[in-house]
């Protein structure tokens, strides 16, 4: 890799998810030097989960991956935005992109895909 990244006291960095037709913000997650070189290797995107504290594919268990397009790093090298082809919807409730709701509660973004059919167990 030639660019410096800034990743934190726990080795990460964040990550945003943009949709490379619509330049709609999809999801905000984080990545691992793992889960980077995952990304890079595959051309899909990986990040790392900090609540289950592992690497993951996004849509391993959905089916909605992300083929990502291009890896860009701000000008501090401490955020990455992966430009993405999203297959089917990007967040776990459902909706096309995690950002569908407003500060007041509105929600403004469309349900794709309903999260009991998927994530059953």
């Amino acid at each position: 890799m030639s660019v410096d990244l800034a990743f934190d006291d726990e080795g990460l960095l964040p990550a945003v998810a943009q949709d490379a037709d619509s330049g709609d913000v999809l999801m905000l997650a984080y990545v691992s030097r793992e889960a980077l070189e995952r990304t890079r290797e595959t051309g899909y995107a990986h990040y790392y989960s900090r609540s289950r504290e592992e690497l993951w594919k996004k849509g391993a268990t959905s089916g909605h991956t992300q083929r990502v397009e291009e890896v860009r790093v701000d000008c501090d090298g401490d955020a990455l935005l992966y430009v993405v082809e999203q297959d089917g919807g990007a967040c776990h409730t459902g909706h096309e992109s995690c950002f569908h709701r407003t500060v007041d509660g509105d929600v403004v973004g469309q349900q794709v895909f309903d999260p009991e059919d998927v994530y059953a167990e």
